[in-house]
């Protein structure tokens, strides 16, 4: 049988018949860290997806992983079922698990050898309810000797290189800043939120600026009004002094 034949016949599935997330907490974050990465990407050659299975050995359906979130740049987005990496040509450059009771093992342990061995250049934990990691946002880059810990920055931040961005946790919060301007990722409803905010600012400062412009109108308008009537003041009073 030939390796096309194989290809054709063999069935990679698209559910592994876990849930998303265990509890609210990390399934609102995983779709919130893909909603943000989206919109950061929207319009690029960049795919961005979650929860999606990753079949990295041809042949093979058993051999799969499900990141929460990954990022693949230079890539082509849209919508795919699954992601076979042998068809894909790419693995994902950086790869965030939001880390559950039920994946802390798998997600501290098991998947980081295995995004290792595919290529995965950065990989982060993160756990939203504190209960699982210590600390609960941990970021690894890959080395020719395997993953080595990212080390926070000043402010207890982690700097991911693949995709320029800063993770940190703000008030138990995590925040994810771009890291050329600082400024914080938002989902695609906050993006829309941010530019109605920032429209209703313009024209509130539109408004502003006719408001002030009236006021000088007004102000110049008296001014005229006070001189003229000055001038009639003393036009009359020359009159009343000459026909004396």
């Amino acid at each position: 049988m030939s390796t096309n034949q194989s290809a054709i016949e063999i069935e990679y599935p698209e559910s592994d018949g876990k849930p998303m997330g265990e509890t609210d907490w990390h399934r609102d974050w995983i779709i919130r860290l893909i909603d943000m990465l989206q919109q950061r990407y929207r319009g690029q050659q960049v795919y961005v997806t979650g929860d999606l299975l990753l079949y990295y050995e041809e042949g093979n359906p058993k051999r799969f992983l499900v990141p929460d979130v990954f990022v693949v740049l230079n890539h082509q987005p849209g919508m795919r079922r699954i992601y076979k990496l042998w068809e894909e040509g790419k693995p994902p450059n950086a790869v965030i698990e939001v880390t559950s009771r039920r994946t802390k093992h798998q997600d501290a342990n098991a998947k980081p050898q295995k995004y290792a061995a595919i290529g995965v250049g950065e990989y982060f934990l993160f756990d939203p309810t504190n209960d699982y990691l210590r600390p609960p946002l941990r970021g690894y880059r890959l080395t020719d000797e395997g993953y080595v810990p990212i080390e926070p920055d000043a402010t207890g931040g982690l700097i991911c290189e693949q995709l320029s961005l800063r993770l940190c946790l703000e008030a138990g919060v995590l925040v994810v800043r771009d890291l050329a301007t600082g400024e914080p990722l938002l989902t695609e409803a906050g993006a829309e939120r941010a530019a109605l905010e920032a429209k209703d600012a313009v024209l509130e400062a539109e408004r502003a600026a006719l408001q002030r412009e009236r006021a000088s109108l007004r102000q110049e308008r008296a001014a005229r009004e006070a001189a003229e009537a000055e001038l009639q003041r003393l036009r009359k009073q020359l009159g009343e002094r000459g026909s004396s």
